[in-house]
């Protein structure tokens, strides 16, 4: 453990949704820590195929979403047995557009294998990037398509849309695979063994941290080597998606500058040389 991690863990943190971590450091006594936040369970999916894992998600958004489900069912009709429709907050938002997707802290896992962990996940931020990059991306691409690339009087080349097109298909690939990839999520791991290899306890999530894993505010989750949250992806970005990430990111500014390209080189064709 290095000086600057043991300054760290050592200073106490009144505060339990912040971006770094709230860790208690190991040693080998009792520590008093609220059993609120023990996890109870610690890679059962390992040992049982059938179980899904768990992951190590915020304790304080599990007491909440606890206490909206008592809400919701004292909220019940007892004789129709119906639920409000709406609870007025965010969650609503959530419930009828990721309707089909399992909630683990602020990440929508749309596809999962047996054993929980995500194939397709959404993040935080997914509104965002659904609403606002995605058509941001789209609608100008297309007008430079239509209006210069495909536009016979612009004096464009034929091939030149051979280039732009996959260039085009290019991002959009990378965004899926940076917003709808798994960014390193962490189970959540009580074994105290653990502490022996130098994890930490941290209290935002209940679970044991290696010196690597973040805690993300947004996301409501610990985070394998976790950077930041973006919103144009809508998710944070860790150790799975880094890559894509910083590949989405070239691509999209390629695909920037060649647009504005485009775009002066026809206004410099038409008023001058067609002229």
């Amino acid at each position: 453990m290095t000086t600057t991690e043991a300054a760290t863990d050592a200073q106490p943190n009144t505060s339990t949704e912040n971006n770094c971590t709230n860790d208690i450091p190991h040693n080998g006594g009792n520590d008093n820590r609220d059993n609120q936040s023990q996890p109870t369970t610690s890679n059962s999916a390992d040992a049982n195929p059938n179980v899904k894992k768990i992951y190590a998600v915020s304790v304080r958004w599990e007491r909440e979403q606890e206490r909206l489900r008592q809400e919701l069912d004292a909220a019940t009709d007892p004789v129709t047995n119906k639920r409000p429709c709406l609870t007025f907050t965010i969650e609503d938002f959530h419930k009828y557009f990721c309707c089909c997707a399992r909630r683990v802290g602020s990440f929508f896992f749309l596809l999962e294998r047996k054993d929980g962990s995500p194939i397709i996940a959404a993040g935080p931020c997914w509104p965002f990037c659904t609403l606002v990059t995605v058509p941001l991306i789209l609608v100008l691409s297309t007008l430079v398509m239509v209006f210069i690339v495909f536009n016979k009087n612009s004096g464009m080349p034929w091939w030149f849309a051979l280039i732009y097109c996959p260039i085009l298909a290019f991002v959009l690939i990378a965004l899926f695979c940076v917003s709808c990839r798994d960014p390193g999520l962490m189970e959540r791991v009580a074994d105290e063994e653990t502490a022996e290899q130098g994890w930490f306890w941290n209290e935002q999530v209940g679970s044991y941290r290696p010196a690597g894993a973040m805690y993300c505010r947004e996301g409501k989750a610990l985070i394998m080597d976790f950077d930041h949250v973006c919103p144009w992806t809508g998710t944070a970005i860790g150790r799975n998606n880094m890559l894509q990430f910083r590949l989405f990111v070239f691509s999209v500014n390629v695909l920037c500058y060649l647009s504005v390209g485009l775009v002066i080189w026809f206004v410099f064709f038409v008023n001058f040389i067609n002229k």
